[in-house]
């Protein structure tokens, strides 16, 4: 056995004493045209990771895709009362499509708007395709636990919201529809689902404004119909700023009528 003795690895210096909080500036990475002062916080989360938070009304979150191969599975709930949460039929129907892109909302189920679409350089993301599920997982790329395979494991999307969702009181019981960001599914003649697997989506930037206080969870497992070989989702960029609520000439209330009512309703809900 060797006596040499190495000496410790150096890693990062403990912020200094004027600036006690180390909380590194990732937004500039990718997303360098937010105003600095207005920026709350960001993160960059790991392919195949999970993260939640709870926002305020006004707060944008901007995603930003540091990779191929980049899905993330979002679903929201009311902060004051998590049985509001967002409804898949009534968005859909309601604004009368099958995808959302820049203009469109995430309403709840008491007609709502939770968060809006303000930003959206892809135009089409996916509220049909649910979420992958770890049998799914297993029997397309091969089992990775952690107790085996540590940080190479692979989670499931369906697994990685129920994580987050029970650090806010939720359970498999409260698990909902998410809408996939950044990945597109069509229909073809025989009406089946579609994945569109040759769609970049590297640098593709939307941003949430939240139009109520609500929960957010995130999973950035695969989407549960991509076809291509092997676990490998791609990082995702996430830049919280105080964007404020919808003004009056907000896009989003000029896209639709159905869009207009439901912000209507959350700026009477959240002065009563």
């Amino acid at each position: 056995m060797s006596s040499q003795v190495h000496p410790p690895v150096h890693t990062q210096d403990n912020p200094p004493a004027e600036r006690p909080v180390d909380a590194l500036p990732l937004w500039r990475r990718f997303a360098p045209e937010l105003p600095a002062e207005l920026v709350a916080f960001s993160e960059i989360v790991p392919g195949g990771a999970h993260w939640s938070w709870r926002l305020r009304r006004g707060t944008a979150l901007r995603f930003v895709a540091l990779d191929e191969r980049v899905n993330a599975s979002v679903v929201l709930y009311a902060a004051h009362d998590t049985l509001e949460r967002y409804n898949m039929p009534d968005s859909l129907k309601a604004q009368h499509t099958a995808h959302y892109r820049a203009g469109h909302v995430l309403m709840s189920d008491m007609g709502r708007a939770m968060a809006s679409f303000t930003v959206d350089t892809l135009g089409w993301h996916d509220p049909l395709g649910a979420l992958l599920d770890t049998p799914t997982m297993e029997a397309r790329y091969g089992a990775k636990r952690f107790e085996d395979h540590r940080n190479a494991m692979q989670r499931s999307g369906r697994d990685g919201l129920l994580i987050e969702t029970g650090k806010h009181g939720l359970t498999l019981r409260d698990q909902i529809a998410p809408v996939n960001l950044f990945s597109k599914v069509v229909v073809d003649g025989q009406g089946r689902f579609v994945f569109d697997a040759e769609r970049s989506t590297k640098g593709a930037q939307l941003e949430l404004r939240m139009d109520m206080d609500v929960i957010l969870a995130l999973s950035t497992a695969p989407h549960p119909l991509d076809p291509r070989p092997g676990y490998a989702p791609g990082r995702l960029g996430i830049a919280a700023w105080r964007r404020g609520p919808a003004p009056a000439d907000d896009p989003c209330r000029r896209f639709r009528p159905e869009t207009a009512r439901a912000l209507h309703n959350s700026d009477v809900f959240a002065i009563s």
